[in-house]
């Protein structure tokens, strides 16, 4: 297994946003204060509603960037801070995208309507730029992502990088479940869709990271640092 303590560096809405009330709301979960939330209340939620929410709710409602990862030998959390503020006070391009909630992979997320290259090149250096500090996948970690039956890019990018859905496989996502199974997805994903569109959550700039740390195996995701991107033009 893993060791511990990990870290990920996702995008997360502004706390207190209507995207991040909307998220954290539906997975009964705040990953900015570290504590649970009631779930909306109302008639159309599934009466198993914690159950198709429990594997989102571990990691807190956000998007990933650099995924989940020990610490490197001689790595430390306050080298890892450092480097996250550093990395936001770099001039880029801040991605602007539309939203709409879709199925992916038998789950059901919030993404973007289209591609947007701005994006896919954040989350490519943050890949890169924070590899440094990435312990090397145990044998047991590698085994669980079922590297025989992932196409041989998806491989590689598991061997050199430590996560499969990097650079041309990444997707941005915002989860909101688990995987529901076919029979029931499309009526979960309609309730889902009228929700999001009733929040009037229409477009997003991905204009911060944030760093999450996982203490344990057992325990949640939650918030430690959060770092606003700086602009081109700043």
């Amino acid at each position: 297994m893993a060791n511990f303590p990990r870290y990920a560096i996702y995008y997360a809405p502004e706390p207190g946003s209507i995207l991040d009330r909307f998220g954290a709301e539906l997975l009964g979960y705040d990953a900015h204060a570290g504590i649970d939330v009631p779930f909306p209340s109302a008639t159309e939620l599934p009466p198993d509603w914690r159950e198709l929410t429990q594997d989102p709710r571990k990691y807190g409602f956000h998007a990933t960037l650099k995924p989940p990862m020990a610490l490197a030998p001689g790595k430390s959390e306050d080298e890892l801070t450092a480097a996250c503020e550093a990395f936001a006070k770099v001039p880029r391009a801040i991605p602007a995208i539309k939203l709409v909630v879709e199925t992916i992979s038998g789950f059901i997320a919030i993404v973007p309507a289209m591609a947007c290259p701005d994006l896919e090149r954040l989350a490519a250096d943050c890949v890169r730029e924070f590899d440094s500090f990435r312990a090397p996948l145990t044998e047991a970690d590698r085994a669980r992502r079922n590297p025989s039956k992932l196409p041989p890019r998806q491989r590689d990018y598991l061997d050199r990088w430590g996560y499969p859905y990097v650079f041309e496989e990444f997707r941005f996502h915002m989860t909101l479940t688990g995987r529901v199974d076919a029979s029931r997805r499309a009526t979960v994903l309609e309730m889902l869709q009228d929700r999001f569109r009733d929040s009037g959550v229409n477009g997003l700039s991905i204009d911060r990271i944030a760093l999450f740390r996982q203490d344990q195996a057992d325990r949640r995701f939650h918030v430690i640092g959060r770092w606003l991107l700086r602009g081109p033009s700043e």
